[in-house]
């Protein structure tokens, strides 16, 4: 039985991966998510730990002024998140040997029902995942063939 946990290996906290990852990552925009992703290879000399993927969870100072409704926007986020990386996105990463960063922020105008932020991060990591495979498997496949 797999626990869902969200550990603090795998959480992002590097300051040097994190420039990387906004620097030469990718993204996308999954309502009410943005989600910017970087897969780093072995040319790249970055230091990551034990995890195959590394998380930030962030919600904006602007949207939401007061840390109340921020706190309460990462707690929810926070909880989808550890619920459904389990489903797909962690097996998906182990089984190609794939190390990723990756940031989810919050870009809706509001305080979200937990209902309506479950479904939609399950379509984002169902998207990552997809990105994942176009953007960094599909060229190792070529480079084999």
């Amino acid at each position: 039985m797999i626990k869902n946990t969200f550990k603090k290996e795998e959480r992002l906290c590097s300051v040097k991966l994190i420039d990387t990852l906004f620097h030469k990552g990718s993204s996308f925009v999954c309502y009410p998510y943005r989600v910017v992703f970087y897969a780093p290879r072995e040319d790249d000399h970055l230091i990551m730990e034990n995890s195959s993927s590394q998380v930030i969870l962030a919600v904006s100072k602007r949207r939401f002024k007061r840390a109340v409704d921020r706190n309460l926007m990462k707690r929810r986020m926070r909880e989808c998140f550890r619920l459904q990386k389990n489903e797909g996105l962690t097996s998906f990463l182990e089984e190609h040997q794939l190390p990723l960063l990756f940031t989810i922020q919050y870009v809706g105008k509001g305080l979200l029902a937990y209902d309506f932020l479950y479904s939609h991060m399950e379509k984002a990591l169902v998207k990552l995942k997809n990105e994942c495979s176009k953007l960094y498997l599909a060229t190792d496949y070529q480079a084999d063939i």
